[in-house]
């Protein structure tokens, strides 16, 4: 089993058990242990992951970071826990701080066990950093989030890879944060920038507001016309509508596959994958629903993600022709229905 499949299973349990997950105790044993494992360490080897590491600091007399990664006889990443649903913010982390400057360790790892937050000394050596240069949430797992936490795996970790990629990861986030600036309020310089490409005349008061106003408005235009080609190619959207889909929902100007769309997909996919090849599940967007099919065949509906609405999402289920909607919170809720899913892949596909 993949990584990416380990996630998904901690994803689920995280899903299931979440009204019995909110103590520290309980979330360390049933996701974060989990997630180490899953990242190739022994979790039973208490020189390899160490429970209640210990080292005085200072005045701060038997202080505890809640698990320590050991390789080589060396602390290598340092973890420290926080209730299920708690939120995370840098005042969670002051262990994490005085322990950083006193051992060996690069990486430090402030969790939830949902909430993965990652920290390094970019900024200056053997000092914590105050914002996480990754952050990973298990809610949403993304492809570029699982190429990310390999690198932490057992058996590829290399410490001067991942201090150079956690670099390169700040430096991304600062550079999106400057080009999300630019594309919601550009500036008098880029937007001279692109006039200067593709006008030759006076860069007047009147010349300037108007490019302010064609600049954001094909930045917008740009960037939802290559979302949606990207959905296209990457999830196989598909042109003709479903046969009870009226006669304008596909206009691809009205129809928007977001991110809970694409992670309930990718859950659905990690369900059926157990019964079929996951290559055989399919999401074709419409304008009031987004519908994942076998086979790419509107007449093999497998679920209906009814999320569109802002009161309130639904997973609609199939038994033959009739659809039962059910009220969910979150796209990891879709896993309770796992069973419905599995009984209704029986009954599209014979072979089952």
């Amino acid at each position: 089993m993949g990584l990416g499949a380990k996630l998904l299973e901690i994803q689920k349990r995280a899903s299931e058990h979440r009204e019995v997950l909110l103590t520290e105790q309980a979330a360390k044993t049933a996701l974060v242990l989990p997630f180490l494992q899953a990242l190739g360490y022994d979790v039973f080897n208490p020189s390899e992951v160490v429970p209640e590491f210990t080292a005085d600091i200072g005045t701060k007399k038997g202080e505890k970071v809640d698990y320590a990664i050991c390789k080589n006889g060396s602390i290598s990443i340092l973890i420290e826990c926080k209730p299920f649903g708690n939120d995370l913010n840098i005042n969670h982390a002051g262990q994490l701080f005085r322990y950083f400057s006193v051992t060996e360790s690069r990486l430090a790892v402030l969790t939830n066990g949902v909430i993965y937050q990652f920290y390094s000394d970019i900024d200056r050596p053997n000092k914590m950093d105050d914002k996480p240069f990754f952050t990973f949430n298990l809610e949403y797992i993304k492809p570029s989030d699982i190429r990310t936490i390999e690198k932490f795996a057992k058996a590829t970790f290399d410490i001067e890879s991942i201090v150079q990629e956690a670099g390169n990861l700040k430096l991304q986030g600062l550079i999106r944060a400057e080009l999300s600036k630019e594309f919601s309020n550009p500036s008098e310089d880029f937007v001279r920038l692109i006039a200067s490409r593709v006008y030759e005349g006076r860069f007047t008061a009147a010349v300037k507001d108007n490019f302010t106003h064609l600049v954001s408005s094909s930045i917008s235009t740009l960037i939802r016309d290559m979302v949606t080609d990207r959905l296209s190619s990457a999830l196989n959207a598909s042109d003709p509508p479903a046969e009870d889909d009226g006669p304008d929902v596909n206009r691809e100007a009205d129809i928007e596959t977001t991110v809970e769309e694409i992670s309930g997909f990718h859950i659905v996919q990690a369900i059926a994958s157990r019964l079929v090849d996951p290559k055989r599940i399919v999401i074709r967007d419409a304008k009031s629903y987004c519908a994942i099919l076998l086979d790419d065949n509107n007449r093999k509906a497998i679920v209906r993600l009814h999320f569109n609405r802002k009161s309130a999402k639904y997973l609609g289920t199939f038994s033959g022709r009739d659809e039962t909607r059910h009220l969910i919170e979150s796209p990891t809720a879709i896993y309770l229905h796992a069973t419905a899913i599995e009984d209704r892949l029986r009954e599209l596909d014979d072979m089952l």
